[in-house]
């Protein structure tokens, strides 16, 4: 059975505390945003951390037989996008996610913090 969105960015963030990403954040942007129901926003500090965040969201996903449609700026390392379908994964370096600050921009979706044991 396909993960709802709420499961898919749940398991997003779980696997992004388990490579110990900071500042783990879900925005539920479902109300505002016709292409996503959830942002999932992580942060890494170097190129290396960000890449293996991004492989163990984009693992558990497949796992949960729900692989990635596409995944940009792996290469680079600075800001890692994971297209989830209806969930949509920002992996960023502190700087890169500071300077685009995704929060303020969708500063009137409900948040939650997702918690190390979502």
């Amino acid at each position: 059975m396909p993960l709802d969105w709420r499961e898919k960015a749940d398991l997003a963030a779980e696997a992004a505390h388990d490579l110990k990403a900071n500042r783990v954040v879900i925005l539920e942007v479902g109300g505002l945003a016709s292409f996503a129901d959830a942002f999932v926003l992580a942060s890494g500090r170097s190129d290396r951390q960000v890449q293996s965040i991004a492989d163990a969201i984009a693992r558990a996903a497949k796992e949960a037989g729900e692989p990635p449609l596409g995944i940009e700026g792996y290469r680079e390392g600075r800001w890692v996008l994971i297209d989830l379908a209806d969930v949509v994964v920002h992996v960023f370096q502190d700087e890169v996610r500071e300077h685009y600050d995704l929060e303020r921009l969708w500063s009137d979706a409900p948040r939650r913090q997702a918690s190390a044991e979502s």
